[in-house]
């Protein structure tokens, strides 16, 4: 494809005004052949392989920042489920934080933000490590910085494991109060889906599924704020359907930068292609915000009526724009609502336009679900279970993803915020409805699947 000097002027603009950049660089790795009887044996052998596989990782990264002009924020690694790799040492292990300690240990010395991969599967049900990788879970985020986890509790092939749920809810609840001196950062690494993706570039999500090859490069592209800067331009005039086509042609741009950068990285590190995840990840800083996109669109405040068909308008012509920039497109791919990192999201909720219960019905037409969300630090754990189970049910009924990061706040109460820097940004704490009940949380089993699961 050509590029005209005119695009070229058109790239370095998004660029240098609008905050186009790479998200994220993330190398997938299995480690499937760490696993180990000995858990102590196993960590070292996890080590070994993540500082050797992704030695050049950082260094590539940067050159190619440098090359390019364009910004490449983090670089991360993902590693295949960790209860699967330990699955031998479950037995004997007292807990699997020795190798979660590893992973952050060799996230340092190879100079990555984040390693995802802490993670379970466990929508149909826990095997002994499953239960020991979760049990280990609010240890194992107190006691490193750049390890993150997941558990997948739900698939529309599946339906829910409500007995996991019940057990996730309480693990966040721990989690916070493990980290509760730190604004309980931990369960900003600690995410709950339904239908996660093998594929996923963007933390705290991220693991190296098992139908992967043995390495590859996944690359997350972003850039919310050179789509509300185009939507601006617009007539206040101009119908939905040119709102829509310029989402389209602006995703597409953003997606064929995305798409040099991973085959460039792939060829250099020498490890296979994986995917293009072309969603719209925002920032804390202005006008990197997809709240605005919406309110671009003409949403007078992110969360009053229009937002989620605003939504859903954006998120499908972002998928559209990118699909016909790569045929890899894959991971999540469409415009993500954490609260905490959209300065946007965040005033909304700060004036009361954005609730909780608006934000989940968000979460029905957009790329995962209810994420980085801090809530009041006394909430009780079956209100917990009652968020969780209403996303899963989103995710397993629409055949979608979706996920939960939920911080309760110890100590702190609605109206209060959090602060942790940098991209996770800062997180008002939002009021929840207490009428969960005691009923629904204890009573266990499993959540059937839908009839639309039976596609064979």
């Amino acid at each position: 494809m050509r590029i005209t000097p005119a695009e070229v002027c058109e790239t370095l603009a998004m660029v240098s005004e609008h905050h186009l950049d790479i998200r994220t660089i993330t190398l997938g790795l299995s480690i499937r052949d760490c696993g180990h009887e000995d858990v102590d044996v196993c960590a070292q052998r996890i080590y070994n392989r993540v500082t050797t596989a992704a030695e050049q990782l950082v260094p590539t990264a940067r050159q190619l920042a440098r090359e390019f002009g364009i910004p490449i924020v983090n670089q991360r690694i993902s590693v295949s489920p960790v209860a699967e790799v330990c699955s031998a040492a479950s037995g004997s292990a007292e807990s699997f934080v020795p190798v979660a300690i590893a992973l952050d240990k060799a996230a340092r010395e190879v100079g990555v933000d984040f390693v995802g991969g802490f993670s379970a599967l466990v929508h149909k049900g826990a095997s002994s490590s499953d239960d020991k990788l979760i049990a280990s879970i609010p240890e194992a985020l107190a006691a490193t910085e750049r390890v993150c986890s997941s558990v997948n509790v739900a698939s529309t092939r599946a339906g829910i494991n409500m007995d996991a749920v019940l057990l996730m809810a309480k693990t966040i609840l721990a989690t916070a109060h493990a980290t509760s001196d730190s604004d309980s950062i931990g369960c900003a690494k600690l995410v709950v889906f339904a239908n996660a993706v093998e594929d996923n570039p963007f933390m705290a999500g991220a693991f190296h599924g098992s139908g992967e090859a043995d390495a590859v490069i996944n690359v997350g592209v972003s850039g919310p704020g050179v789509v509300r800067a185009v939507l601006e331009d617009l007539p206040r005039e101009a119908d939905l359907t040119t709102v829509a086509e310029k989402i389209k042609a602006t995703t597409f741009k953003i997606t064929r930068a995305g798409e040099l950068v991973a085959r460039e990285a792939s060829r250099r590190l020498g490890v296979q292609m994986g995917i293009l995840d072309l969603s719209l990840a925002p920032t804390p800083a202005v006008g990197d915000s997809v709240a605005q996109i919406l309110e671009a669109i003409g949403v007078g405040v992110c969360g009053g009526p229009g937002t989620t068909a605003a939504l859903a308008l954006l998120n499908d012509a972002v998928k559209k724009g990118g699909v016909m920039a790569s045929s890899s497109v894959g991971g999540l791919s469409g415009a993500f609502i954490p609260v905490s990192e959209d300065a946007g999201m965040i005033a909304a909720a700060e004036s009361g336009a954005l609730t909780l219960e608006k934000l989940e019905a968000m979460t029905s037409v957009c790329s995962v679900g209810l994420d980085m969300i801090a809530v009041p630090g006394d909430v009780d754990v079956e209100t917990i279970f009652g968020i969780i189970a209403d996303e899963m049910a989103i995710g397993v009924i629409n055949n979608k993803t979706t996920a939960v990061r939920l911080i309760p706040a110890i100590g702190k109460k609605a109206g209060d915020r959090l602060e942790f820097g940098g991209l996770l940004g800062s997180a008002p704490v939002m009021e929840v409805n207490r009428n969960a009940g005691t009923v629904l949380a204890n009573r266990g089993g499993r959540f059937p699947a839908p009839l639309n699961s039976l596609r064979n």
